[in-house]
């Protein structure tokens, strides 16, 4: 009896391995959840029809809380998403750069990465602290930050839960189908 055995080059293996696409969210009043949800439903069709592709790809959706170090790792592109809050990034948002920032170090340097903001009015401090975080990550932002106003200025409409309009949830559809695209062209 004789045994073939088949010496995969390491460039080889790398491109049969499932890319994947993280996409991590924190959401207080909705807006930023509805916006990973749309997002994570767009990639995962990309994902889908990439299924069974040397190029395939996975797709995952994490709340901030639940990212261990090795999810982002594992990962080859991220989407990350909040609301801005007092002009920076929401705290479980914050908490889970801080929990992972350290164990993830040096590890993911050139990963590709895009950032959807749920804001009030402006969203652009917590796209700030987010490029500053990730610039120590030395990871590459591939898209222009979404930031989804809500135009929520008085106390009780900044508490109130949010709902996404139609245009805002393609918007979020359109960077989580360019995200995967772009992985499982390997372009990222």
């Amino acid at each position: 009896m004789w045994r073939l055995t088949i010496t995969i080059p390491e460039r080889c293996a790398e491109r049969m391995e499932r890319a994947k696409l993280l996409i991590i969210w924190h959401s207080r009043t909705g807006a930023a959840k509805a916006a990973a949800q749309a997002a994570y439903d767009a990639a995962q069709q990309v994902a889908s029809r990439a299924d069974g592709q040397d190029r395939a790809i996975a797709v995952e959706l994490m709340a901030a809380e639940n990212v261990a170090p090795a999810d982002i790792i594992a990962a080859k592109a991220y989407l990350f998403i909040c609301p801005e809050n007092l002009a920076s990034i929401s705290g479980a948002m914050k908490e889970m750069f801080d929990r992972c920032y350290y164990p993830v170090l040096g590890r993911i340097d050139g990963h590709a990465y895009a950032t959807i903001i749920a804001a009030g009015s402006d969203g652009t401090g917590a796209e700030r602290q987010i490029d500053r975080i990730l610039t120590g990550w030395r990871l590459r932002r591939v898209a222009n930050s979404v930031i989804i106003n809500m135009e929520a200025q008085k106390p009780e409409e900044i508490l109130a839960m949010k709902i996404l309009s139609s245009n805002q949830l393609n918007i979020c559809r359109d960077a989580g189908t360019a995200m995967a695209e772009a992985l499982h062209l390997r372009i990222i």
